[in-house]
């Protein structure tokens, strides 16, 4: 079995890793001491691609496998672990139930501004 990454692999976690360097890090620790989200970021999250990294492309998505998912999380949890919680309930929790088991009108509605980080998903426990 080969575990090497592929070159499109490599590219989605240098590109997560820029992302979270350049535009997180800066900042998250200032949010963190005052407690609170910074949602900007979510919005860049969805305009670079991220949070529909493993929807199709017909729904706003890059159309990536999982292994791309989980690498984008990886690089996430590196500089902030609250955005890859937020990343993981955003896709694994609701987009991705949406995907397999959503009507396709739900899907129109819900997946493509979830893609593009115009809605994002949360749930209640």
């Amino acid at each position: 079995m080969d575990f090497e990454l592929s070159d499109e692999h490599r590219l989605v976690q240098k590109m997560v890793r820029d992302f979270a360097q350049k535009e997180v890090a800066p900042i998250i620790k200032e949010y963190d001491r005052r407690q609170e989200m910074a949602p900007f970021v979510l919005k860049r999250m969805g305009e670079e691609g991220i949070l529909g990294i493993c929807f199709p492309v017909r729904y706003g998505g890059q159309g990536m496998d999982y292994i791309s998912l989980g690498l984008a999380c990886e690089e996430l949890e590196a500089v902030d672990s609250t955005l890859r919680v937020v990343m993981s309930v955003h896709v694994g929790l609701n987009s991705m139930g949406l995907l397999q088991w959503g009507t396709e009108e739900q899907k129109q509605r819900w997946l493509i501004p979830q893609a593009r980080g115009e809605k994002i998903a949360c749930f209640g426990l």
